[in-house]
């Protein structure tokens, strides 16, 4: 049986399966993005599948705190799309 990596959301910090959180990227070129595959390169940021934490993360710097840079709010609005859709996807 193989063993399934567990993460942490970074709004209300419980622990879930990797894939059943979401995974938000910041490369090596700067570029900040929702990474559907959970295997782009990069840092990332795990935020459970929960409006509450969602929009947390979104509405209050999350972003800029675990990227440690300055996130452009188009930037912000982008990511918010993204993972509308793969919501209603579910």
């Amino acid at each position: 049986m193989k063993k399934i990596p567990q993460r942490t959301c970074v709004i209300c910090h419980s622990k879930f399966d990797k894939r059943d959180l979401f995974r938000i990227v910041s490369d090596k070129s700067g570029e900040i993005f929702f990474d559907p595959t959970g295997k782009a390169n990069g840092r990332g940021a795990y935020v459970c599948q929960s409006d509450a934490c969602v929009d947390q993360f979104l509405n209050k710097n999350y972003l800029e705190r675990a990227f440690k840079r300055k996130v452009e709010s188009d930037v912000v609005e982008i990511v918010r799309q993204q993972l509308s859709e793969k919501k209603q996807m579910k």
